[in-house]
């Protein structure tokens, strides 16, 4: 029997370790997207408790302490951090087979120096311990970075951002990784959202002007890009609950978009006419400034509407959705390359019915000598766990060349979920291990630790910054 997570947890064969330990482990990390909100590092934000780490804004841990039978008091009600921090320990050993047994340990190792595992006898010592580490090693939004090795950082943010905190990030000299603005215009696109007109006035005054027709938004949406440039942005990313496309032309466009603003109502296929035509103009602007776009598919939000009511948006009442996307998805992308306007672009399903149809797809459009120019992302959200991120990497390297996938991302809230890339990068060698120990692959080391560390840095830093 393995020890619990020892040096070699996760790696099953020789070939994994060696991987692992001579190539992965050594490589920086290139955390393109994320939603650390900039404040918090231009501010550098420091913590009292390992509560206020852990579970304030952590919807991964909220859904798994609902599912224990653990009062919303002591989720995101009112209860003390300690008494917050007790639940969840009282859980953890419950957590039997899920990733936040292993992501927990996995943070109280690297930042805390703590062995042990958490458990409700183990809570009120873990607490003490980690909460002097804090205090001592000064664990502040900064020193957590630096001591996961970050290089980069690609926060997600609206077009209506001023961006001042990474205007201040950036002129501080002192701190070394480079954090980005990442372009996320989801507001300008949901046109039947409430609110919707009330955001489009909001975006008009930013730009000094009163947005009343289609062409307006369109200008003032490239304006706002190009802000968004001037302050360092080179990806974008569009949230698609579900793909439509719908062929339309700007007349058609344009007057779907006046009726909404003057408060008239409109069918559903208008909404999808509507999408379709800003993602894909969109996408012209992406291309011409040679900016990577990223697709996220699939999610069904805010399930939950006494919830929703309660404690608002990102708590943990989201889940996956099974909509179809092949032909959809499709024919964006190739409305856009049709005009050779296809920028850099990665996929990402929520849902792993999808892997193969991602996997095939972006085949489709590769080119332009461009090396992955078209991604199959990493395991998104519910599948940032062992088996979605190894049905992830079969399926890209089944249908394409995972050799040129550019790895892994955190996509969270929290400054200790750097360790996200080591167990990604713990799975991946494995994966690739395998692959060598079964004869499917030579066991030739020095391409082996190549193709790994691409995967793990190299080709990010590439294909983000090159």
């Amino acid at each position: 029997m393995k020890t619990f997570m020892d040096k070699d947890f996760l790696l099953n064969s020789d070939t994994a370790k060696t991987l692992y330990h001579n190539h992965a482990a050594k490589m920086p990390i290139f955390d393109y997207h994320c939603h650390l909100p900039a404040v918090e590092i231009a501010e550098d934000k420091t913590y009292e408790n390992i509560t206020q780490m852990w579970l304030y804004h952590d919807h991964y841990k909220w859904r798994a302490m609902r599912s224990f039978g653990i009062d919303e008091k002591y989720i995101t009600g009112d209860a003390t951090d300690f008494e917050k921090f007790n639940e969840f320990a009282k859980m953890m050993p419950y957590l039997i087979g899920n990733p936040i047994y292993h992501w927990s340990h996995l943070e109280l190792r690297r930042y805390f120096n703590i062995e042990e595992t958490l458990s409700e006898k183990t809570a009120e010592i873990i607490w003490e311990k980690a909460n002097l580490s804090i205090k001592e090693n000064n664990l502040s939004a900064r020193k957590l970075i630096e001591m996961s090795d970050v290089v980069y950082i690609g926060t997600t943010d609206d077009p209506a951002d001023d961006l001042i905190y990474h205007k201040k990030i950036r002129e501080d000299e002192s701190f070394e990784c480079k954090v980005r603005p990442t372009f996320r215009p989801d507001k300008a696109l949901k046109i039947k959202n409430e609110g919707f007109i009330d955001y489009i006035k909001a975006l008009g005054k930013l730009e000094n002007v009163e947005i009343k027709t289609y062409s307006e938004l369109l200008k003032v949406l490239k304006n706002r890009l190009d802000f968004f440039v001037e302050n360092g942005c080179n990806i974008t990313d569009h949230s698609l609950e579900r793909v439509y496309f719908e062929n339309s032309t700007i007349e058609e466009v344009e007057e779907i978009f006046v009726k909404v603003l003057s408060g008239e109502a409109i069918s559903d296929k208008e909404a999808y006419k509507y999408i379709t035509f800003t993602l894909i103009s969109l996408g012209k602007m992406y291309s011409e400034k040679n900016l990577v776009m990223q697709l996220h598919i699939g999610a069904l939000r805010n399930n939950n509407t006494r919830m929703f009511n309660k404690v608002g948006v990102d708590a943990g009442f989201d889940s996956i959705d099974d909509g179809e996307i092949a032909y959809s998805l499709s024919r964006i992308l190739d409305s856009l390359d049709v005009e050779d306007k296809l920028p850099k672009t990665i996929l990402y399903c929520l849902n792993p019915k999808d892997n193969e149809v991602l996997g095939t797809m972006i085949g489709n459009f590769q080119g332009g000598g461009i090396a992955g120019k078209i991604q199959f992302g990493s395991g998104w959200w519910f599948n940032d766990q062992k088996d979605g991120m190894e049905r992830q990497l079969m399926a890209l390297s089944q249908l394409g060349l995972v050799s040129k996938f550019v790895g892994m991302l955190t996509d969270s809230r929290s400054f200790l979920s750097f360790t996200r890339h080591e167990y990604f990068r713990r799975i991946l060698c494995n994966y690739i291990g395998n692959l060598v120990e079964n004869g499917e692959y030579p066991n030739d080391l020095d391409i082996l630790g190549q193709i790994i560390e691409d995967i793990c840095f190299n080709n990010s830093n590439k294909y983000f910054l090159g």
